[in-house]
C-alpha cells in the first residue's frame, strides 16, 4: 500500500505563485510514476501533470503547460507541483497521485491523497 500526504495549498491573488508536495510512503513507492489531478467544484477530476519513476519524463495537460512545473526527488520520496501564473480557473482541489509503473503514460492512478486546497482569487 502507498500513501499520499499533500501539503502546501491555500490561497493566491491571481497572477501568483504556489508550491504544492506531496509525501509519499509505501514500499516501492519511490519507483512509481507520479502525477497531479485537480477537481474545481461541480466538476469532474482532471489530469494536470505527471511525472516518470526516475524523473526523466513529464507530461502536462494543455491547460497548465508553461505555468506549471512538476518535480520529484526520490531520496525524499516527494512529488511537488510548482504553480505560476495562477488563474481563478486553476481554483480547485489538487490530488497527488502514483501508478504503479514508471512510465508517465498512464491515465487512471492506482492510488490517491487526500488533496489539497487551492483558491486563486481575481
Amino acid at each position: 500500500q502507498v500513501q499520499l500526504v499533500e501539503s502546501g495549498g491555500g490561497l493566491v491573488q491571481y497572477g501568483g505563485s504556489l508550491r504544492v508536495s506531496c509525501a509519499a510512503s509505501g514500499r516501492t513507492s519511490s519507483a512509481y510514476s507520479k502525477g497531479w489531478f485537480r477537481q474545481a467544484p461541480g466538476k469532474e477530476r482532471e489530469f494536470v501533470a505527471a511525472i516518470s519513476g526516475t524523473g526523466s519524463s513529464t507530461r502536462y495537460a494543455d491547460s497548465v503547460k508553461g505555468r506549471f512545473t512538476i518535480s520529484r526527488d526520490n531520496a525524499k520520496n516527494t512529488v511537488s507541483l510548482q504553480m505560476n501564473n495562477l488563474q481563478p480557473e486553476d481554483t480547485a482541489i489538487y490530488y497527488c497521485a502514483a501508478a504503479r509503473t514508471s512510465a508517465v503514460g498512464w491515465t487512471r492512478p492506482d492510488y490517491w491523497g487526500q488533496g489539497t486546497q487551492v483558491t486563486v482569487s481575481s
